[in-house]
């Protein structure tokens, strides 16, 4: 079993800043690309941000220069620094993570429970 818990989720005002994490535990071999997506009311959830497992990351346009991207492989954990922060950028922000739980096993994506992130005008 593996589990990826969020957390920093909450309500700021435009210009303000935020900061998510997401750790994983349980059953982990190793782990791939970490990632965060959002989901606004109504629309579909779209890619935010994933760092590789070396650190090589990908940005939405919507958030290049704003948000980044970290991870502490030895913690097993991602996050996303957000500044800047617009209402537009009011959303569920979701987890990902790509995990192999053994040695021979498959990668399989894993998501965590959803932070709501709220931007006041």
């Amino acid at each position: 079993q593996v589990q990826l818990v969020e957390s920093g989720g909450g309500l700021v005002q435009a210009g303000g800043s935020l900061r998510l994490s997401c750790a994983a535990s349980g059953s982990i071999f190793s782990i791939n690309d970490m990632g965060w997506y959002r989901q606004a009311p109504g629309k579909q959830r779209d890619l935010v941000a994933v760092i590789t497992s070396v650190g090589i990351t990908h940005y939405a346009d919507s958030v290049k220069g704003r948000f980044t991207i970290s991870r502490d492989n030895a913690k097993n954990t991602t996050y996303l620094q957000m500044n800047s922060l617009k209402p537009e950028d009011t959303a569920v922000y979701y987890c990902n993570a790509e995990i192999r739980s053994s040695r021979r096993g498959l990668v399989r994506s894993h998501w965590g429970q959803g932070t709501q992130v709220t931007v006041s005008s």
